[in-house]
């Protein structure tokens, strides 16, 4: 067993049966929309990826974990998550493979290089500054609510990392759909692949997960909606 240093208020959780996580219980812990952008982005082996609003760090490490991909970054503004997360990543042996940056991505341009990634993904906060319940906690508000980074800050920032012809994958409030496409075509990421997710049949759709390529042609594929109940 390796040895690594977990913090009182952190805690260590299963992903399978051979890989864990470490998760601050004070913050937003991982839920299922982490899970599902990691399954619907499409990352080849020789892709350099990119993760904002990386967190835990939960998609880069399950990249890691369900993919050969060999050069995944997560940009995370907070430092105690992105020692976190560099923690999880030796705990399951992915030091070569994954690495953290702290930063701030609207900053992006002072830590990467333009162009330089051939896919970014993105779970980022879902509800505007003011709109909704704001929580006391603080960790948890600045994980819900654009208070550090709005959607078009995210879709900006991903625009300058990736490559012409790169993929841009989120997961988002079904309810800020139109948000979500004006971010992407602003940014010149034109969106090609629309599902929509759904607690069960019949159901509303809560949740989507796009896909955007940089420089792509005008043409939106909307697949059949992902029933989570089923």
């Amino acid at each position: 067993m390796i040895d690594i240093d977990i913090k009182p208020w952190e805690r260590i959780d299963s992903l399978d049966e051979k890989h864990k996580i470490i998760q601050d219980t004070r913050g937003f812990l991982y839920g299922t929309d982490a899970v599902l952008l990691s399954k619907f982005a499409k990352i080849k082996n020789k892709d350099r990826v990119l993760d904002l609003c990386s967190g835990s760090g939960i998609i880069p490490v399950l990249f890691a974990i369900n993919t050969e991909c060999k050069n995944i970054t997560g940009l995370e503004y907070f430092s105690n998550l992105t020692d976190m997360a560099s923690r999880t990543v030796k705990l399951n042996g992915f030091e070569e493979r994954v690495s953290f940056i702290t930063a701030d991505l609207k900053d992006i341009k002072k830590h990467v290089s333009s162009e330089s990634f051939d896919v970014v993904t993105v779970n980022p906060p879902y509800k505007n500054d003011g709109s909704g319940i704001q929580n006391e906690n603080e960790f948890k508000k600045i994980a819900r609510h654009e208070i550090l980074c709005t959607l078009d800050d995210c879709v900006k920032s991903a625009a300058f990392a990736l490559k012409y012809g790169g993929k841009l994958y989120m997961v988002h409030r079904a309810d800020r759909l139109a948000d979500v496409i004006y971010a992407f075509k602003s940014n010149k990421i034109e969106p090609k692949t629309l599902t929509l997710v759904m607690p069960k049949p019949n159901a509303s759709p809560k949740l989507l997960l796009i896909e955007g390529k940089k420089g792509g042609g005008s043409e939106l594929k909307l697949t059949p909606p992902l029933i989570l109940g089923e």
